[in-house]
């Protein structure tokens, strides 16, 4: 099989390391500079061309996309997404990732802690942001920073304006995030390869720096994963959409706080601190996807003209509420329940014998008019959609 490892910098340790493991696997390898692609958009004839020739056929792609290249590197996996080559990370998800306030809103919609964090634009509303996170010290980050850069710690509130708005008038956009003291200068990044942490160091700034990024001096140390920090970073990169990702989080007194999900997160840090093949573990994943690709399932199963997928919560009240999936013979309504999340327990395909109960989220297939039939409704009679979580008000409405 031949693998195609995006990356302008063939001499990066990172670099180096996965084109080593596709070697020691079978694979065929190439790293090919991201800026060296041209795109064809043809009807039904999507191409790529490398140093003005028509590229060859690949199986899959590892892309090393860098921040200072994102939209045209995005561009070019998107273009081996439509010839149908496998991607380990899919251009939606390295997009999302790098945008820091799109990522946190995206986490913020599920059981994930993250930093508190504001988006503000007019100056006159930096001063209530900050007294809504609770006051000075404050830190302020640039949208697309990366390794540590454009992260800064402003001690008042005066130094924080005074930093937004020279930002701003740079053209910067920046968040303001409350500053975690406890977890002053230190941070946990655990690496998690096709749902499971495959290796977790701690990062311990140096001197006053309070950043604790290798590229800044910081020192790391190998660390295993308290349970709840490991559920929270398999779920952010889920979440993200990405298959290998670097998770940083905030050791806080009330747990962990997820910062970044980073899409190509580099190997050496973590490979030195820990002893960890994490390059192997990465391209053995590569090989299992391609044989078992990631399929929309939404969007396959709704093709069928009538048919579509629906996700609903169980009321106490409701009709299917404490019945076994036999017992409703949902066969006979051309419908079959697919999956079962009870809390933080996911029940893949279950079986007839399953008994619903409430508060269950259901994900069902089935005809349309009849899966509408299933879902509750509330006292005016409208259809009730998957619960979301709610999230408690941090001040007055607008």
């Amino acid at each position: 099989m031949k693998v195609v490892i995006l990356s302008r910098a063939p001499h990066a340790y990172s670099t180096r390391r996965l084109r080593e493991a596709c070697l020691v696997g079978g694979y065929t390898v190439r790293v090919l500079d991201t800026l060296r692609f041209s795109i064809s958009v043809e009807e039904d004839d999507p191409q790529l061309y490398y140093r003005d020739k028509r590229l060859s056929r690949y199986d899959a792609v590892i892309p090393r996309v860098g921040t200072s290249v994102t939209l045209y590197g995005t561009a070019v996996v998107r273009q081996f997404e439509q010839m149908g080559v496998f991607t380990l990370a899919s251009s939606h998800a390295i997009r999302v990732s790098r945008d820091k306030l799109r990522s946190l809103q995206v986490l913020s919609r599920h059981h994930i802690g993250i930093p508190q964090t504001v988006f503000v634009q007019d100056r006159g509303s930096v001063a209530p942001a900050i007294e809504r996170l609770g006051g000075a010290p404050v830190v302020i980050k640039v949208l697309e920073g990366t390794q540590g850069g454009g992260v800064i710690l402003a001690e008042s509130v005066k130094m924080a304006q005074s930093i937004i708005e020279t930002l701003h008038g740079a053209r910067q956009h920046v968040l303001i995030q409350r500053f975690v003291e406890e977890s002053r200068g230190r941070d946990v990044r655990a690496f998690v390869v096709g749902g499971q942490v495959v290796a977790a160091m701690r990062r311990v700034a140096q001197g006053a720096e309070f950043r604790s990024n290798v590229h800044l001096g910081g020192r790391t140390e190998p660390i295993r994963l308290e349970p709840e920090y490991e559920r929270s970073a398999i779920e952010a990169a889920q979440i993200m959409g990405l298959r290998v990702a670097g998770v940083d989080m905030l050791e806080s007194d009330d747990g962990p706080l997820v910062m970044e999900v980073n899409s190509s997160p580099g190997l050496q840090g973590i490979e030195a601190a820990t002893g960890i093949d994490v390059a192997g573990a990465i391209v053995a994943h590569m090989g299992e996807e391609l044989l078992l690709p990631e399929v929309d399932v939404k969007q396959r199963l709704t093709l069928a003209k009538g048919y579509g997928v629906a996700e609903f919560e169980l009321t106490t009240d409701g009709p299917l509420t404490g019945r076994t999936i036999a017992d409703l013979a949902l066969d006979e309504r051309d419908i079959r329940i697919l999956s079962i999340q009870r809390d933080s327990l996911i029940i893949p395909n279950p079986r007839d014998h399953q008994e619903l109960l409430s508060g269950d989220q259901i994900v069902a297939y089935g005809n349309v008019s009849a899966l509408k039939a299933l879902i509750p409704q509330d006292e005016l009679g409208r259809r009730r959609p998957a619960r979301r979580p709610k999230r408690r008000s941090k001040g007055p409405t607008a």
